[in-house]
C-alpha cells in the first residue's frame, strides 16, 4: 500500500519537536495541559536528562491518551530522547536498534517510530561541549551526522519516506543566526559544520519545512541563551529543525515556531500536515 492510501485516513496530523533541556524540570510548568491544548499527535522530545524510571509523575496522566518511547542515556541527567505518540494513531511500530548505525544508540540521542510507510527519526544531535566521557566533540559531531546520512538512506533504499526532526545543534545559513559575521568562528556554525546540514538534505533529498515556507524570513529562531537577555532581544540561532522527503513535503500546510513558549532555553516546532 502506497503512503497516500495510507494518510487518507487521516485528515490532519500535527507533529512537533521540543528540546526540553530536562523533563523533570518542565513537567510541572503546563507540559502536559500544552500538549492537549494544543491536540499533538507525536511530540518528539531532546534532552529529557532522565531515566525511564524518572518520568515525572505529573505527567502520568497522559497515559490516557499517549504512549511513549524514551531512549535513556547510560549517563545520569545527560542527554538522551523520546516521542510521545497518540494511542490513536494505528499501526506504529518502533524498535531501539539501528541495525548497523551503532552510534545513533550513544547516549540515547535517537529514537524512532514508523507510522505506516513514514519513519519519523527524532534526534539530539551532539553540540559543541565535551562529551560526558570527556572526549572532544567537533569531530564526533560530524562523524554522527555522517551515521544518520548512511541510516536515513538505507530507510529509503527500503521504501519509505522520513521526516528528520530534533535539534541539530548547527545553525544551516547566515538568516539561521542573530550576528552571522561575529559568529563565523563559533562552534555551531562552522563552516565544515554547515557542511553537514547541506550533505544531509542534499544526500537524502530532504527539505527544511520552515525555509519551504518561508525562505527569507529573518529574526525567527529556535534557540536563546539564558544570558544576557538573549530572548527578550531575540539574539540567538535556529537550531531545531523538521527536515521532509519529497513526497512529504506536499502533504504539510505549515511549519510553527511556538517562540513566545517558555520553560526551556529553545521552543516547540510544529509541522501540520493534511491531506
Amino acid at each position: 500500500m502506497t503512503p497516500l492510501l495510507y494518510l487518507i485516513l487521516y485528515t490532519r496530523m500535527k507533529i512537533a519537536t521540543r528540546n526540553v533541556n530536562g523533563i523533570r524540570a518542565i513537567a510541572d510548568k503546563w507540559f502536559a495541559e500544552r500538549l492537549l491544548q494544543e491536540d499533538i499527535d507525536i511530540l518528539c522530545i531532546q534532552e529529557p536528562k532522565a531515566f525511564v524510571t524518572q518520568i515525572p509523575q505529573t505527567i502520568s496522566h497522559l497515559r490516557d491518551t499517549y504512549e511513549h518511547i524514551w531512549h535513556e542515556s547510560s549517563t545520569p541527567g545527560y542527554a538522551g530522547s523520546a516521542i510521545i505518540y497518540k494511542k490513536s494513531l494505528w499501526s506504529i511500530s518502533w524498535t531501539p536498534y539501528f541495525a548497523g548505525h551503532s552510534q545513533l544508540m550513544d547516549d540515547g540521542r535517537t529514537t524512532e517510530i514508523t507510522l505506516w510507510a513514514i519513519k519519523i527519526i527524532n534526534c539530539y544531535f551532539p553540540n559543541w561541549s565535551p562529551r560526558a566521557d570527556g572526549r572532544e566533540m567537533l569531530w564526533y559531531k560530524l562523524s554522527f551526522y555522517e551515521t544518520m546520512v548512511s541510516y536515513i538512506q538505507s530507510c529509503q533504499k527500503n521504501g519509505f519516506e522520513v521526516i528528520v526532526t530534533g535539534d541539530f545543534n548547527i545553525c544551516h545559513r547566515e538568516i539561521d543566526i542573530a550576528r552571522p559575521k561575529e559568529n563565523e568562528h563559533s562552534i555551531g556554525f562552522l563552516p565544515i559544520e554547515r557542511e553537514k546540514i547541506w550533505r544531509l538534505m542534499e544526500s537524502c533529498g530532504l527539505t527544511d519545512v520552515f525555509r519551504h515556507f518561508y525562505p527569507d524570513l529573518r529574526d525567527k529562531y529556535t534557540r536563546w541563551s539564558y544570558r544576557a537577555g538573549a530572548r527578550p532581544r531575540n539574539v540567538w540561532r535556529r537550531l531545531d529543525y523538521m527536515m521532509a522527503s519529497p513526497w512529504l513535503i506536499t502533504t504539510i500546510n505549515d511549519c510553527i515556531h511556538y517562540d513566545q513558549t517558555p520553560w526551556s532555553d529553545h521552543c516547540p516546532v510544529m509541522i501540520d500536515m493534511k491531506i
